[in-house]
């Protein structure tokens, strides 16, 4: 009969991480920093791979992932694959994989100011930006008194602009643009619309040849400004065919 020995087996078990959430986020907005867990087990180790540098977040590292700046220079969304594989006493556990989606940052061209005169139409106003798609554009108008609503979310169809006023009036419209839930830079821009002058028609006037007819000033609502031109029909009468300003006697 032989002798008898014994054999020690040891099973390691094998590491687990449990598969992170998904993160969606906005071009030059922070991350939530990723920290991995799973079975617990004692000197665990997690490796992790990114599929795509571009988000911000290098190529592979080890351990939890820090919060980071995302990164997105695109009209378009980008995504990154991350695998995270955990091993622990010479043993490797099953990988997962999440992803982390950077949307872009959509711009907006500052709209040109516009000058306009009371009763005037106005043209449609298109806003202009980086293309990105699904892109929509919200704007607000802090005076309504120029013939435009306070708010919108699209481009400003054409108006009739409105003073009512003996001076020009100034509306600041300012326009955000937006696209999957990431917000771009405000731009502002000015629509002026000027006042209508009027005019209070003068008395006729019957005078004899050689008399002195006395001199006639023009008179209105008094809007800053306000010249008048004129101009005659009949210079026989002793007065040139037009001028500026009141008409002196003649």
């Amino acid at each position: 009969k032989g002798n008898d020995r014994a054999i020690s087996i040891t099973i390691k078990d094998i590491p687990t991480v449990n598969k992170p959430s998904d993160q969606k986020i906005c071009n030059n907005n922070s991350t939530t920093s990723i920290n991995f867990s799973g079975n617990n087990l004692s000197g665990v180790v997690y490796n992790w791979t990114n599929s795509n540098s571009a988000i911000g977040l290098a190529t592979s590292g080890t351990g939890n992932i820090s919060a980071f700046n995302a990164k997105n220079i695109t009209n378009s969304p980008i995504s990154a694959n991350i695998v995270v594989t955990p091993t622990a006493n010479g043993c490797v556990g099953s990988s997962q994989n999440f992803t982390i989606t950077v949307n872009p940052t959509t711009t907006l061209t500052k709209p040109t100011d516009v000058v306009a005169c009371n009763n005037e139409n106005i043209s449609a106003i298109n806003f202009i930006g980086s293309n990105v798609s699904g892109t929509t554009y919200n704007w607000t108008n802090d005076n309504i008194n120029i013939g435009l609503a306070a708010s919108g979310n699209t481009n400003i169809a054409s108006f009739v602009a409105k003073n009512s006023t003996n001076d020009p009036i100034v509306a600041n419209i300012t326009v955000i643009p937006s696209a999957n839930g990431c917000v771009g830079t405000p731009q502002t821009f000015k629509i002026t619309v000027n006042p209508t002058a009027t005019f209070t028609r003068p008395a006729d006037i019957t005078a004899c040849n050689n008399s002195t007819i006395s001199a006639i000033t023009f008179a209105g609502n008094n809007v800053s400004g306000t010249t008048y031109s004129w101009t005659n029909d009949n210079t026989s009468i002793g007065l040139g065919s037009s001028g500026n300003g009141n008409i002196s006697a003649f």
